[in-house]
């Protein structure tokens, strides 16, 4: 069965319905452009007996883009050849698109991508006016560009400036926004209304021609050389470094493609385009990307870390312990999925404290038409607040997020545990204390796992899981499913002090300080954790995290090594954090000074008394950026290995997943462990020997680096 049905009908109207066989979606592989190239060799012989030309598809979706199975496997050696194939099938988008015969975009689902580009490539688009429906170019997502003519025809339809966010950005719109922006032309009602619109403008509209096809076309909103956008894009490349900083090529192709492109004619502009997708296609960034962000987050979301022979579990009632910021972004995240919440705290007052978050949350929703006063109303009597234990009766899961101290989260999960439902179990919200250690308190610590949030609940996407020592199987695979009925990203991985997120986070952090404690220029580290992708400074993101908290942190870990038997080694940042507090008073954001100063009305920027504190003007000057870069980006990557070694971490998707979603690791590199492949593992190491030889051993490769640089095996 070929890929494109192929169906002329009596009124000389030829509906041609993509229908990849042995496929739950529509993608653009070989197979497809096989068919393609079929379907347009009988449409140029049967043309004068065509009247016009329906594309559909027969799937759920539209089309869902290109086959990223395939992009990801081009290498330097194949860049001519897969710039030929790309050419070849736009080609033959291009010869129905000048046939001189109307061609419609029946558009019956999401369309993204080369799925988006398809329609593009017609004279009339019509959707169905299904909010589920989604309309983009995401290819920037992946280190991409829209290679199939996406970076031409949009700016030709819509104009330059307003094709950008599509383009640069990745931006996904619902249909009505996209009839609005220009990017469709109809909505329809139903699957037959959309085809009758469709016959409707055959019949109206018997020859066609794009309009960058016709003589004198002008580009919507003017050409690059008009006077009003030639001084919007003499700025452009300057902006756009500014957001990538110089860490995502894509952007800056699909800035060059789309300009380039439009001050020449379209079949010229569209092979500038092919040449600028080729050189990203190869390149090394959107093989990190597109291996993280599709094939390793795919397989963590189809329960690659959940164990197998569980029976799904659906839960209807959670608890939340503590209505402080994590909790009251527990319990939002919660209700607006559907579950009911108890939020409990020390008095019901503290509890609707927590609540009001929500309400806060949703009346934003509601301001941007997101979500009516009724839905609002609804999610808000989902929330419980109250003071008594005695609410949580009933629940299937309850999760704690009161303060980072051992007795006290003992005492609540004895309180609470009585509670829950037979088998139900309790997960404690902790970013640092081993669950081993917690469970102790708990009458089942078979039932007892760890759920960590990131903050803000409501923005992050991950949630690490955290296997105790005790902890079944059957709790884990459970934990799995309300991670993901909440719309979460679940990582899974063994329990230590720290587990993975807050161990990795901590290295950053801690170098960022250990630098400014050598005497290295406070602007200086803060510049080099963002040029190396990160998407806030260490000193920074140490006052959203405040330095009374990591010392409290320090101060617990330090009680529970030297109970273990164990020796604490003091890291350089903690000489500096007890400075910050002790001596200055700076505690960060929330106490209103830290690193930084937090004026009422302004920007937040660096405190100028560091400068005379701790910076060594001669090394200041004679710092070297890369270095501070691979300060920041090793201590990360090698934390991570010893997570690995440690048999902390389960698997390298959770690694890279985890260190992105949940630390914000510098997301061009593809995570943590991708860094180091994409660096080379030889290289890695032998840099990282340096690093330590001059900074310190904690730059010291761990044994299972040194095994894989010795036979030069990547991690996989």
């Amino acid at each position: 069965m070929s890929a494109i049905q192929y169906d002329l009908g009596s009124d000389k109207i030829l509906t041609l319905t993509i229908d990849m066989p042995g496929q739950s979606a529509n993608t653009m592989n070989a197979e497809f452009r096989s068919a393609l190239t079929e379907t347009v060799s009988k449409v140029k012989t049967d043309l004068d007996g065509i009247a016009g030309i329906i594309i559909t598809s027969a799937k759920k979706t539209f089309f869902a883009g290109g086959d990223l199975k395939e992009l990801y496997r081009v290498t330097r050696d194949d860049a001519e050849a897969f710039e030929a194939m790309v050419n070849g099938l736009k080609a033959e988008m291009r010869a129905l698109e000048t046939s001189g015969k109307p061609v419609v975009a029946a558009i019956n689902g999401s369309a993204l991508g080369g799925g988006l580009e398809i329609c593009l490539a017609c004279h009339h688009r019509i959707v169905m006016d299904d909010d589920k429906i989604q309309l983009g170019l995401p290819e920037v997502t992946l280190g991409l560009l829209p290679g199939g003519g996406g970076t031409q025809r949009l700016p030709r339809m819509i104009g330059l400036e307003a094709a950008f966010p599509y383009l640069m950005e990745g931006k996904k719109v619902n249909p009505k926004a996209a009839l609005k922006a220009g990017i469709v032309d109809e909505l329809a009602s139903s699957r037959e209304d959309m085809l009758s619109k469709a016959r409707a403008f055959i019949e109206a509209n018997p020859k066609c021609q794009q309009p960058w096809d016709q003589k004198g076309f002008k580009i919507p909103g003017g050409a690059p050389h008009h006077p009003a956008m030639a001084q919007k894009l003499a700025i452009a490349p300057a902006m756009l470094k500014q957001k990538t900083r110089g860490c995502y090529p894509a952007p800056e192709r699909i800035l060059s493609a789309a300009v380039e492109g439009a001050q020449v004619d379209f079949d010229n502009g569209s092979l500038i385009e092919t040449r600028y997708f080729a050189e990203l296609a190869i390149g090394q960034v959107a093989k990190n990307m597109t291996g993280t962000f599709w094939f390793q987050l795919n397989a963590v979301n189809a329960g690659e870390s959940r164990p197998k022979g569980v029976e799904k579990e659906t839960f209807r009632k959670v608890g939340v312990l503590g209505a402080g910021m994590m909790g009251a972004g527990i319990a939002y995240s919660t209700a607006t999925r559907g579950l009911d919440v108890v939020l409990k705290d020390v008095s019901t007052e503290n509890a609707e404290k927590g609540k009001a978050y929500s309400e806060k949350l949703l009346a934003k929703k509601v301001s941007r038409g997101r979500m009516t006063e009724e839905q609002k109303t609804e999610v808000l009597n989902r929330i419980t607040a109250t003071g008594s234990a005695e609410d949580l009766e009933g629940c299937d899961l309850v999760i704690e997020a009161v303060f980072e101290d051992s007795e006290l989260k003992a005492k609540v999960t004895q309180e609470a545990e009585a509670k829950l439902v037979s088998n139900g179990i309790f997960a404690s919200n902790t970013s640092t204390i081993p669950i081993t250690q917690l469970a102790e308190a708990s009458a089942k610590p078979e039932n007892f796992i760890g759920l960590h949030f990131f903050s803000p609940v409501d923005k992050m996407q991950l949630v690490e899981i955290i296997v105790g020592e005790k902890t079944s199987d059957d709790t884990l695979a459970r934990a799995f499913d309300y991670v993901q009925q909440i719309g979460k990203i679940p990582i899974v991985v063994n329990d230590s002090r720290g587990f993975f997120t807050s161990r990795v986070f901590g290295t950053f952090v801690n170098e960022g300080i250990a630098m400014l404690g050598e005497g290295i220029h406070p602007s200086s580290i803060e510049n080099a954790g963002l040029l190396s992708g990160m998407p806030v400074g260490p000193l920074a993101i140490s006052d959203e995290v405040s330095m009374t908290l990591m010392q409290h942190i320090r101060d617990q870990s330090r009680k529970d090594t030297e109970a273990a038997g164990k020796t604490w080694n003091a890291h350089p940042a903690e000489a500096v954090i007890d400075q910050m507090v002790g001596t200055h008073n700076r505690k960060g954001k929330a106490a209103g000074a830290g690193f930084y100063e937090y004026p009422e009305n302004g920007k937040k920027y660096l405190w100028p008394e560091l400068t005379s504190l701790y910076v060594d003007q001669q090394k200041a000057r004679s710092t070297n950026l890369q270095d501070l870069k691979d300060r920041i980006l090793f201590i990360q990557a090698i934390e991570t290995v010893r997570c690995l070694e440690e048999g902390v971490l389960r698997t390298i998707e959770d690694a890279n997943i985890g260190s992105i979603f949940g630390i914000g690791f510098a997301p061009w590199t593809g995570g943590a462990i991708q860094f180091i492949n994409q660096y080379g593992v030889r290289a890695f190491s032998e840099r990282a020997k340096d690093l330590a030889q001059r900074f310190g051993d904690r730059f010291n490769p761990p044994a299972l680096l040194l095994e894989k640089a010795e036979t030069g095996t990547p991690f996989a």
